[in-house]
């Protein structure tokens, strides 16, 4: 008899431990490898890369250098910068005075200036320039360029491709010098200068 009790203690302890076994589930974290969220990647945007624009503040100076001549060119336009867009006609002017050294009081003269526009696009690509403007003195030697005598000229720049964003502008200016200051012979400079103005989108 004790020993039927006992194997009878002994399997109802078996099956409550069963069902104890029974009852407990997965622990929480079984099976789970990071509860924490993965952070979100997230890619910068592009930020445009800003356009060159030497007129921004409406004007500039430059030095162009050529021989013994030394050049002091401004640059502006009448046309707000907002204005400049690609249908619009873009006017630029300059005034030019020039330097000379040695000056031995000879005589400096503007025989010809010449502007290229070449409109290029975001990425740089480069448009077909537009058709080269140029002023050629009709009166020999050429204009009279010597400081205190300066030379002034408004060039416009026609429609440029929409897709253009900016346009460099190139100047040349083709100069005599008197060889002597009582000579009729001369010496040839060329001087060349460029500049990059923003067009207007929207």
């Amino acid at each position: 008899m004790q020993a039927t009790a006992r194997r009878a203690t002994g399997a109802m302890i078996a099956l409550t431990l069963a069902a104890g076994l029974t009852g407990c589930g997965i622990a929480p974290w079984a099976g789970q490898q990071n509860s924490t969220p993965s952070p979100t990647m997230t890619t910068p945007s592009a930020v445009p890369t800003p356009v060159s624009n030497d007129l921004s503040s409406g004007s500039t100076q430059r030095t162009v250098k050529s021989g013994s001549v030394t050049a002091t060119v401004n640059y502006w336009s009448t046309l707000s910068m907002d204005r400049w867009k690609a249908g619009a006609l873009k006017p630029i002017s300059l005034s030019l005075t020039t330097t000379v050294d040695p000056n031995d009081g000879q005589k400096v003269y503007l025989q010809s200036a010449t502007m290229t526009a070449i409109p290029q696009g975001s990425n740089g690509e480069t448009f077909p320039a537009l058709s080269p403007q140029s002023d050629t003195s009709t009166v020999p030697p050429g204009y009279l360029a010597l400081s205190p005598y300066s030379y002034s000229q408004t060039f416009t720049i026609g429609e440029v491709p929409q897709g253009a964003t900016s346009v460099q502008i190139q100047f040349t200016y083709d100069f005599l010098v008197q060889t002597t200051p009582t000579s009729s012979e001369y010496a040839k400079q060329t001087g060349s200068d460029l500049l990059s103005v923003a067009i207007a989108q929207g």
